[in-house]
């Protein structure tokens, strides 16, 4: 008994393929380069390239860009930890933080604010800085 497809098929005309016709040309793969990408051959055109590309040389949409952000109401609760790694400053009644050196660019306005901030970041919510300037804080953006 023949242990590979190799061995199998040797000494016969076709090596399982009937008629000597039936593996001539594309037809029998189904067509040439990207022949059938949005009918019979999708599926692996799909796994191949991970999404939709249409038109000639591909046309792919932008991702969507992430941003880091992080809640008023998280910061007023880390307060302490900040403090004692030396990310943010007490000065008098104030608490001094750059959100950069936590790696936060947005602030975000859910949670409570009860202390003093002065955050600097690159962007924030309405909501959050109608958060920090309701305490006496300031929202600065960077």
């Amino acid at each position: 008994m023949p242990t590979n497809k190799r061995s199998k098929y040797r000494g016969t005309r076709t090596c399982g393929g009937g008629t000597h016709k039936n593996r001539r040309g594309a037809g029998n793969r189904g067509g040439r380069g990207r022949a059938g990408i949005n009918a019979h051959h999708f599926v692996r055109w799909y796994k191949e390239f991970g999404g939709p590309v249409f038109g000639k040389n591909g046309f792919f949409h932008n991702p969507a860009v992430s941003v880091s952000a992080m809640d008023v109401g998280i910061i007023d609760q880390i307060v302490p930890s900040l403090l004692a790694q030396g990310i943010a400053k007490q000065e008098g009644d104030t608490i001094v933080l750059n959100a950069a050196d936590l790696g936060i660019e947005k602030i975000l306005g859910s949670g409570r604010v009860t202390k003093k901030l002065s955050i600097t970041a690159a962007a924030y919510s309405e909501q959050a800085k109608a958060k920090i300037e309701k305490t006496g804080g300031k929202a600065q953006v960077a």
